[in-house]
């Protein structure tokens, strides 16, 4: 039976680690709060390029010029405080983790962070300029292209988390091949129904022209070519790893404890 005070702890460090990381958002957010239309008119930026000449974005919503750069600053701040976040999540598994598992969690949180920044900054850098440009050209003659400020917030911020997860693809592949779900070699047997998956999802996440989804499929595919061998690099440390952390034989009743 578990110890009643022990479980006690673990509660109130979570509860002090949330708030911690809660905290560094709030933080983050009062920094950025007096720069919200101007972070709104930067995230904007790629549509107003491709607006016709005199056209404008509009607010259909009596509150939304003010809502729709406070929603984007709340996000942007959680965006920037991930790091943090990660880490306050690290400092409370890290003690219950063994030592092979730590070698796999800490540069699987920092690299996921890390690509989820890259499909952010793929999407914005490189995919909304197509896309709107592409939107634009599309519109029948004598249809004005205004778009509403709350609207065009909620369609860049889905696009953002689709290429952010999109970009988590080697994370996945590397749990599949370390846990022993998968490996290399049948991924690699599998690849052609991989690129055949990425140009599907490609053309489900962006417009439906060509050039953006091949601009979002071949980077899945690449990304799903570095995770196979970096999956593979660790699945096969993996059984080494285990055997180290192979607690020794104990008595009865005992419990190993863990490194």
């Amino acid at each position: 039976m578990s110890d009643p005070n022990s479980l006690i702890s673990h509660l109130i460090e979570l509860r002090s680690r949330i708030l911690k990381a809660l905290a560094s958002v709030l933080v983050v957010f009062a920094c950025l709060a007096y720069f919200a239309n101007d972070l709104y008119q930067l995230l904007a930026m790629p549509l107003l390029r491709s607006l016709p000449e005199n056209a404008t974005m509009i607010a259909t919503d009596v509150a939304s010029p003010f809502f729709a750069p406070f929603k984007l600053t709340l996000v942007l701040s959680f965006f920037l405080a991930i790091p943090y976040v990660l880490y306050q999540v690290w400092g409370f598994i890290a003690p219950g983790l063994y030592r092979n598992e730590k070698k796999l969690v800490a540069p699987l949180l920092l690299s996921s962070t890390l690509l989820f920044y890259a499909g952010m900054a793929f999407a914005y850098f490189v995919v909304f300029p197509i896309a709107f440009a592409f939107f634009n050209s599309v519109a029948p003659e004598g249809v004005t292209v205004s778009t509403d400020i709350s609207s065009y917030l909620n369609f860049v911020l889905k696009l953002f988390f689709a290429f952010g997860v999109s970009f988590e693809i080697p994370i996945a592949i590397i749990l599949l091949c370390w846990t022993g779900v998968t490996d290399a070699k049948t991924l690699r047997q599998k690849r052609p129904y991989v690129v055949v998956g990425a140009f599907v999802v490609g053309m489900l996440l962006t417009p439906p022209d060509v050039i953006s989804q091949t601009l979002l499929a071949i980077p899945m595919w690449l990304l799903f070519e570095v995770g196979v061998i970096v999956g593979g690099l660790y699945a096969g440390t993996r059984d080494e790893d285990l055997d180290e952390d192979e607690p020794e034989p104990s008595s009865p009743g005992s419990t190993p404890d863990k490194k």
